[in-house]
C-alpha cells in the first residue's frame, strides 16, 4: 500500500484497523494494573507543581522559573510494553523539555541504561520534535530525531515502548518510529541486563533543547504545563531476587517471537516514517561518527 506524505492520517488510519488484531495490541492475560497516579507513581521532586483532575485521572506537570517537577514509577520493570497519553506545552515553548523515559535508577549516574523520548518545546507556530535516545552504562549519544503527522499539543496521544531481548520500539499512536535491534553479541550496545523504572519530568533545557539553544526560554509565558493520562504497563515486574523477565510460555506476549520483530503492516508505515519524518539520524551522520556505532549496520526490517 502505498504512504504519501501529503496524506499521512490515511496511512495511521489503516495501521490502527490491521493492529487491533496483532499481537503488540494483544491483551495480557495478567490483571490490569491500576491507572491511578497514586498506585503507580511518586514524585520525584516540587510536589507543589505536580496537579491532578478532580478525579485524578489526568496529571499536570509544570515548570517555572523556580524548577520543574517530575514522578518515577513505584515499581522496576525489565522487558515489558509501557505507554501513556501525553498531551504537551502549548504556545511558546521554546527551551522547554518534556521528558517521557525509562532509566535503571533516579539520576544520571555513570552506569545507567536508559530509553528516552524528549519533546523538544519550541517558538510559537514551530513544529514540535521528539529526541529519543537508548544509553547502555552510562553511553548515550544514540539520538534521533522526528518531526510528528499532529500538533501534539491540542489533544493527548499515546507514546509507548515495547522492550524485550530482542528489539526496543519507540511508538506514537502505536506506529513504530524507531526500531533499536539486539544482534546477540556480547559487546552489542543494546540495553537488556537491568530493570528500570519509567519516569516524566518537565525541565528547562534552553542551552541546547531549541535550535542548538538559540532560542530561550521566556518565563514571562510560564508556568509551562504538561499533562498526562491513560498510564499502561503490561510488563514483567522486577523483584530482587528475581528470574530473567523472559518466558517461553504464552504468558507474556512482549516476549513472544511475534514481538520480536515488526509485523508487515508496521514494517509499512515505518518505511513512511523514515521517508518523511527523521529529521536526525545518528547513523548516517558520518561526520560525527566517522566509524559508526556497531549497531548502525543492524536491519530493523528482521
Amino acid at each position: 500500500m502505498e504512504r504519501r506524505a501529503s496524506s499521512p492520517m490515511a496511512a495511521i488510519l489503516v495501521y490502527i484497523a490491521v493492529s487491533m488484531a496483532a499481537a503488540y495490541c494483544s491483551s495480557s492475560v495478567s490483571a490490569a494494573p491500576s491507572t491511578s497516579f497514586e498506585d503507580n507513581f511518586n514524585i520525584m521532586w516540587s510536589e507543589d507543581h505536580f496537579k491532578t483532575s478532580a478525579d485524578g485521572e489526568i496529571w499536570y506537570l509544570s515548570l517555572d522559573n523556580n524548577t520543574g517537577c517530575g514522578f518515577q514509577t513505584k515499581q522496576m520493570y525489565r522487558f515489558g510494553w509501557f505507554s501513556m497519553k501525553l498531551k504537551l506545552v502549548g504556545g511558546d515553548s521554546a527551551g522547554v523539555v518534556t521528558a517521557y523515559y525509562m532509566c535503571t535508577e533516579n539520576g544520571a549516574g555513570p552506569t545507567r541504561d536508559e530509553l528516552d523520548f524528549e519533546f523538544l518545546g519550541n517558538r510559537s507556530g514551530q513544529p514540535y520534535l521528539i529526541q529519543t535516545n537508548v544509553y547502555k552504562n552510562g553511553t548515550g549519544n544514540r539520538e534521533m530525531r522526528h518531526s510528528l503527522w499532529f500538533d501534539p499539543t491540542e489533544d493527548y496521544h499515546t507514546y509507548s515502548i515495547l522492550w524485550n531481548n530482542h528489539q526496543i520500539v519507540f511508538f506514537v499512536d502505536k506506529v513504530p518510529i524507531r526500531v533499536f535491534k539486539n544482534n546477540g553479541e556480547a559487546n552489542d550496545f543494546f540495553p537488556n541486563e537491568k530493570p528500570m523504572y519509567l519516569f516524566s519530568s518537565i525541565w528547562n533545557a534552553d542551552e541546547w533543547a531549541t535550535r542548538g539553544g538559540l532560542e530561550k526560554t521566556d518565563w514571562k509565558k510560564s508556568p509551562f504545563v504538561s499533562s498526562y493520562k491513560d498510564f499502561s504497563v503490561d510488563a514483567c515486574q522486577w523483584e530482587d531476587p528475581y528470574p530473567k523477565c523472559v518466558s517461553t510460555t504464552t504468558e507474556n506476549w512482549w516476549d513472544q517471537y511475534d514481538a520480536w520483530h515488526l509485523s508487515d503492516s508496521q514494517k509499512m508505515d515505518y518505511a513512511w516514517i523514515q521517508r518523511n519524518l527523521v529529521v536526525y539520524d545518528y547513523c548516517k551522520d558520518t561526520e560525527r561518527f566517522p566509524t559508526l556505532p556497531v549497531e548502525c549496520p543492524l536491519s530493523p526490517w528482521e
